[in-house]
Order: C-alpha cells, then sequence, then structure tokens
C-alpha cells in the first residue's frame, strides 16, 4: 500500500477510536451521577482522556505523514512518537485525578443506588473498548504507527479496568459495602499508572533515537552480507534508529579496488532497496568507500563474502 494510503487507514481508525470514546464518556458520565459511584465516574474521567488522546492520535498521524520541508529535512514521522509520549502522561494525569477523589470518597458517606444500571453500562463499555482496541492493534501493525498502538493500549486499559470497576460493583451489591467502590477506583488508578509509565517508556525511546531491536539490526546486516557481490568487501559504522512508523539506516560500504565509481552506485542502489524490502521501506543512506578507507580509530569492518 502507497504512504498515502497508510495515511488515510490510520486517520480513518483514529477516526473510530474518537467516536467511540466521546459515546461511552457520555454513558459512563450518566451511570456514575445516576449511580453515585465514584468507580464509574473514574471510568467516564478514564475515557475522557482517551478520547484526548485519540484527537492527538488523529492529527499526530495526519502530520506524521507530510513530505520533509525546509525546517525538517527527515520528515515529521517523530510526530506519532512524540503523540504517544502525551498520551501516557495524560493517563497519569488522570490517574491521579481518580485517586484524589477516591480517597476524598473513603472518608465521605457514599450513598449509591442502581447499581444494576452501572454494571450494565460497564459491561456495554468493557466489549466496545475490547472491540475497538482490538481494531486498532491490527491497524498499528499494519501501518506501523506508534500513535495507533498507544491509542489501542488506552482502550484495552480502559477495558481492563472496567472488568475490574464491573467486579466491584458486584461486590458492592452482593456485600452492601459501599467503600469497595472507592477501593476499586484506587486499584484502577494503580493500573492506569503501570499502562502510562510503559507507554512513556516505549515512546521515549523513539524520541531518543534508540539504535532498532536487534531482529531488524539483523536484517539489515542480512541485506548487507547477503547479495553475493565480489565488489563489496565489507561494510562498518552502520546507524540505524526509528522515528514513528520510519526506519532510517546509513552505512559505510567498501568496494574493492578497481569497482568503477558507477558500478558501486549501482550496487548502492540495489543494497537501498534489499534493506528497505526488509524494514518496510526504510530510508537508507549508504556512503561509498574504497576497500582500503578508514582512520586508525575507526571499528574493523564486517568482511562481506563474495560467496554471500
Amino acid at each position: 500500500m502507497s504512504a498515502v494510503g497508510l495515511g488515510r487507514q490510520k486517520s480513518r481508525a483514529a477516526a473510530i477510536s474518537i467516536v467511540s470514546n466521546s459515546a461511552l464518556i457520555v454513558l459512563k458520565l450518566a451511570a456514575g451521577l445516576v449511580t453515585g459511584s465514584i468507580a464509574i465516574i473514574t471510568e467516564a474521567v478514564h475515557s475522557g482522556i482517551d478520547l484526548v488522546a485519540s484527537v492527538i492520535a488523529f492529527f499526530s498521524v495526519r502530520a506524521a505523514e507530510e513530505p520533509a520541508d525546509e525546517r525538517h529535512p527527515y520528515g515529521h514521522a517523530k510526530f506519532e512518537s512524540l503523540a504517544a509520549a502525551i498520551e501516557g502522561l495524560l493517563i497519569l494525569a488522570g490517574a491521579g485525578v481518580i485517586v484524589y477523589e477516591s480517597a476524598r470518597r473513603l472518608n465521605g458517606e457514599p450513598q449509591l443506588r442502581l447499581l444494576g444500571l452501572g454494571i450494565a453500562v460497564l459491561a456495554i463499555s468493557m466489549i466496545v473498548n475490547f472491540a475497538v482496541s482490538r481494531f486498532l492493534y491490527r491497524q498499528a501493525s499494519i501501518t506501523d504507527s506508534p500513535a495507533l498502538a498507544g491509542d489501542a493500549a488506552h482502550l484495552r486499559t480502559d477495558a481492563l479496568t472496567s472488568v475490574g470497576v464491573l467486579v466491584g460493583l458486584v461486590l458492592v451489591q452482593a456485600t452492601g459495602i459501599e467503600a469497595l467502590d472507592a477501593v476499586t477506583a484506587l486499584v484502577v488508578a494503580v493500573v492506569i499508572v503501570v499502562a502510562g509509565l510503559r507507554l512513556i517508556g516505549t515512546s521515549s525511546r523513539a524520541l531518543v533515537d534508540e539504535v532498532l531491536p536487534p531482529d531488524e539490526l539483523d536484517a539489515v546486516r542480512d541485506a548487507l552480507s547477503g547479495h553475493g557481490v565480489p565488489e563489496v568487501s565489507g561494510y562498518h559504522k552502520l546507524r540505524a534508529r526509528r522515528a514513528g512508523s520510519r526506519r532510517y539506516v546509513d552505512v559505510h560500504v567498501q568496494f574493492r579496488d578497481g569497482t568503477t565509481l558507477e558500478r558501486a552506485h549501482e550496487l548502492a542502489h540495489e543494497l537501498q532497496r534489499q534493506i528497505g524490502e526488509r524494514l518496510r521501506g526504510a530510508d537508507v543512506l549508504i556512503h561509498l568507500e574504497p576497500e582500503s578507507a578508514g582512520r586508525a580509530d575507526d571499528p574493523p569492518p564486517t568482511s562481506v563474502s563474495a560467496a554471500g
């Protein structure tokens, strides 16, 4: 699929998330006010954070598809990683609100009512969020979008916390201990904090240009070493990073003495193509070097066998 097609697919997936979150916020907030359950109200707050995250994901995937310009010569792909980090911070902020309100309710006198309605709303919310989350994870895998993956993680966390709140309300209804409502909300807050920290950690690695995972680096090395071209003697200074859904690779490739510049240029384009096939169309920069090039402080090059 073309880059334009992938961009549209990302935008459609983010838009579906916005619509589902908006509907669930209204449903949960109404149920929370009717039942008086702080746990359900915290679920509405959680969905509100998810809505903001979905909006951020929607605009970030559109911004990430913008072509490179004078101010951003490497493109705008990191907008997706930045959006995922912001989503993680929003999750932590929402958890803080939940902890505060739950602690306040524990010191008060909760008056719960119509718990059956709250249980029904949470069951609906849980099913919808699991379904939309699964859809977003699938789209994130197809488009390789960290923003959609972050949005899917939000909704999956929201669905899991809905399960916890649902269990808590059932226990309240069965035992009559209304304090379990606030305790359940505190447990939900802990789950949300863990999800937020995990998402921030994942997105931050892309923002600080962490090296690609070992399996992706091995794919690059396989492309560089498995071509079986006698003119290539080795390579060194291999560097690779990720920005959003894009990978960037640069490497110094050494050519044997007597190789013409035209032939080296032709082989470099072939290597770029092979690496791009292994890494979803990665942006590859190859520096052409003679076999004898290199300074004393350079790391030794990786030799390449002519037989591949």
